[in-house]
């Protein structure tokens, strides 16, 4: 399998199109050049970067050894987010929260995480985003997903999303809603 560093070169050749076509290839389970999970972060990031904003792409923290596996960073209109991406078919429960949770601890207060998931989130992890305060996390389905990749919506759908949780106090703010919940 490909190392990070190759991962980076291949997805820097992608475009809006390449992204379409990978999106469609993860939600197939047919992503044979990835290693699990790889591909959707990368088309994640990639995504954001085609979109206007600053990004990382996935990295080690090391501390003596390995002590955090970021799946990338993104930097716009004056956000600093840390990602977390599952590829799976089954809804996403608590722990990857948690886990989101536990990294933003140790950065800067104003940075917030966005955890997205192919296939959604269990009622009891929405209810956990919702009461993590002050850490925030964002919530991005794969429909919400797609609709961003189709439109190049991913940076105006972080402002949406963290603008309704300002307002509302809820993480889980569907893009292609005009309301939520």
């Amino acid at each position: 399998m490909p190392d990070e560093i190759e991962y980076q070169q291949k997805i820097l050749q992608y475009q809006w199109d390449d992204l379409l076509a990978l999106w469609e290839a993860i939600k197939k389970g047919n992503t044979p050049k990835w290693a699990p999970g790889k591909a959707f972060e990368y088309l994640i990031i990639r995504a954001f970067q085609l979109d206007g904003a600053d990004v990382v792409y996935p990295f080690s923290v090391i501390i003596d050894e390995e002590v955090e596996q970021i799946d990338g960073v993104i930097y716009t209109e004056g956000f600093a987010c840390l990602i977390e991406c599952k590829d799976q078919k089954a809804p996403i429960n608590l722990e990857p929260i948690a886990k989101l949770r536990n990294q933003l601890l140790r950065r800067p207060a104003t940075a917030i995480g966005i955890l997205f998931s192919r296939s959604g989130f269990t009622k009891p992890a929405r209810t956990l985003a919702q009461f993590i305060a002050p850490q925030t996390v964002l919530l991005w389905k794969g429909d919400e997903v797609e609709y961003a990749l189709h439109h190049r919506y991913m940076c105006q759908g972080l402002i949406a999303k963290y603008r309704y949780c300002v307002e509302h106090s809820y993480p889980s703010y569907n893009i292609l809603l005009e309301e939520s919940p």
